[in-house]
This record gives C-alpha cells, structure tokens and sequence, in this order.
C-alpha cells in the first residue's frame, strides 16, 4: 500500500519539480500548421 505523504513532503516535491521546469523551459509552442511550413522551407532550401 501506497504511504500517504505529509504536506511538507508534498511542497518538497512540488518546489523541486518547479525548480527543474525552471532550470529546463519547454519550447514555445508552435501550431503546427506553422511547423509544416518551417519543415517546407527547411526541404527547400
């Protein structure tokens, strides 16, 4: 059975995945209708 975690080691955990989205930002997002014309132009060129 699953320990149930105390709120303290639920922040911990809350506040270290923060930190690592912090340090590793996800791309921006890009529609993929615009992704489809960079990989055109990419063919193209």
């Amino acid at each position: 059975m699953a320990q149930k975690l105390s709120k303290e080691q639920r922040k911990a955990m809350a506040r270290k995945a923060m930190e690592a989205r912090a340090k590793n930002p996800s791309r921006p997002h890009v529609s993929g209708f615009a992704k489809i014309d960079a990989d055109a132009k990419s063919l193209r060129d």
